[in-house]
């Protein structure tokens, strides 16, 4: 059992990187974590980051956590931290962020998110699943109203209808059941910075290729910030290949 994994962040064309990445762990228990703070409103990078360390440091506390349980209520933590957050800072704000997190137990994985930053279940250099961002236009998608290739290109593909901060009232969270991961499953935690830019074959066909993980994500990335340069995002992502 020896898991391998990466991450990478790009600034893009963005006057700062308010997005935020962490894996912690190692083999039988790993965390993978994204946010995204939302740069529309102030205190996202702060958000971001409140909410990856609120994870982060529950995952440190909790030897043998129920994995449904510990990611529920991590994220409902994160939340009240953004919240708190915005109280102390000056002016008060009301700093916002997407999160996306991950945790491997044993050769079991299982995922939460909130926001439109996404996880991606790769095996076969196929997409077996992948998160349903909480959005505008993926509710259009669902609807058959708009196809998956159309989303990153569509008028409302910026307008997110779950976050952490903003307001006291929970937002949707959700979490995913228990998979088995097989040799060579990739499971990958990224931005809509990363996601966006990048067709799906061209993440499946480098994640699963011969490049070492952290190769293939370092290129991805800066992929994803070309294509959409000059008003590339944030780029982030972190992933695992499962090894076993």
């Amino acid at each position: 059992m020896n898991p391998e994994t990466a991450q990478v962040t790009r600034q893009g064309n963005r006057d700062e990187n308010q997005d935020r990445v962490r894996i912690v762990g190692s083999a039988p228990r790993v965390l993978l974590t994204v946010a995204d703070g939302m740069g529309g409103h102030a205190g996202g990078a702060l958000a971001a980051q409140t909410a990856v360390e609120t994870l982060v440091r529950a995952f440190q506390n909790d030897d043998r956590p129920d994995p449904a349980e510990f990611l529920r209520r991590s994220i409902v933590d994160a939340h009240h931290a953004v919240v708190a957050l915005g109280a102390y800072l000056d002016p008060e704000v009301r700093p916002r962020t997407t999160i996306t997190a991950c945790l491997v137990t044993a050769s079991m994985v299982r995922w939460a998110h909130v926001g439109d930053s996404r996880v991606y279940l790769i095996r076969d250099h196929k997409v077996l699943e992948r998160t349903r961002d909480h959005s505008a236009v993926e509710i259009l998608a669902q609807q058959g109203l708009l196809e998956d290739v159309d989303l990153a290109s569509h008028p409302l593909h910026n307008f997110v209808d779950q976050c952490l901060g903003g307001k006291s009232d929970l937002p949707t969270i959700t979490i995913s059941d228990a998979r088995p991961l097989l040799a060579g499953d990739v499971v990958l935690l990224c931005s809509d910075g990363f996601w966006s830019p990048l067709e799906g074959e061209q993440l499946t066909q480098a994640l699963g290729d011969t490049l070492t993980l952290q190769a293939a994500l370092e290129s991805l990335a800066l992929q994803a910030e070309l294509r959409s340069t000059p008003t590339s995002d944030n780029v982030t992502a972190a992933a695992l290949r499962w090894r076993d």
